[in-house]
């Protein structure tokens, strides 16, 4: 099952990744390239025409070159994974609100009545079945049925609980290399921009500077637009993984407060 998933949640990635690059690059080749060639054209003739002319900063212009197009390529592919691990979470918590385990105050769980308990939460549909609460739970009333011990439980309970957390930490990895990347796409463009800048170091002493001007707009641009889109990814991570944090943590107490304290060993 849990090789099914991660076939799913690769494939998932990989389909994510593909739209992304299909709709940036659409959206550029259609729209923000031509309306940057358009702007800029616009821009030369009016400097032509009166020297003091200063150009307004355009939004088309800013994201034109192919750095920036594949930062936003990277900030969609990021937005697309973090939102299939939001929504898991959420679902997580959302089996919290339901009573799995059935109890009325006072009565306890004993390695009998904990088979009945057991077979009606194998008796959930798949999809709960699935979520970590329904498999901590079934593991704690087999572990129960085996060693007739209550700490065990909790022990055992406990250790499912934190390699959970370190799972969904190291899944966040994909994530984070996607924030790195972004500004290291920014500094690429900015090398790249400045170096051709330097190459029309030349142009310049003869007076013609819109070309190094040009190409240190290129250079700027892209860093501006990546350290942009790596703050905004960076704070949508840091909020994914308090949600996760929170479903770590509110699970374990839902196993200990409806499982762990009604148990009764022999």
């Amino acid at each position: 099952m849990n090789g099914s998933n991660l076939s799913k949640e690769f494939l998932y990635q990989a389909l994510a990744l593909i739209v992304s690059i299909i709709l940036v690059h659409a959206t550029y080749v259609s729209l923000i390239r031509p309306e940057a060639k358009a702007i800029i054209a616009e821009q030369q003739m009016m400097i032509e025409q009166d020297i003091n002319y200063v150009p307004d900063r355009s939004f088309y212009v800013i994201v034109r070159d192919f750095e920036q197009e594949a930062c936003f390529i990277l900030m969609l592919w990021a937005f697309a994974i973090m939102a299939i691990k939001a929504n898991a979470s959420i679902n997580e918590r959302r089996l919290l609100g339901e009573d799995l385990i059935p109890i009325r105050v006072g009565e306890s769980i004993n390695p009998t009545s904990a088979t009945d308990y057991l077979r009606q939460l194998e008796g959930l549909d798949e999809t709960k079945q699935d979520l970590f609460l329904t498999r901590t739970l079934i593991n704690g009333l087999k572990r129960f049925n085996t060693t007739k011990n209550v700490q065990d439980v909790s022990t055992t309970t406990h250790t499912m609980v934190e390699s959970e957390a370190e799972r969904l930490e190291s899944e966040l990895s994909m994530i984070r290399y996607i924030a790195w990347a972004i500004p290291s796409i920014g500094f690429i463009g900015t090398v790249r921009g400045i170096g051709a800048a330097l190459s029309l170091a030349h142009r310049a002493v003869d007076g013609d500077i819109s070309g190094v001007t040009q190409n240190l707009g290129v250079a700027f641009n892209s860093t501006f637009i990546a350290l942009l889109i790596s703050i905004v990814i960076m704070f949508m991570v840091h909020q994914l993984q308090l949600l996760q944090e929170r479903q770590i943590f509110e699970t374990e107490t839902y196993c200990d407060e409806n499982l762990i304290t009604h148990l009764k060993g022999e």
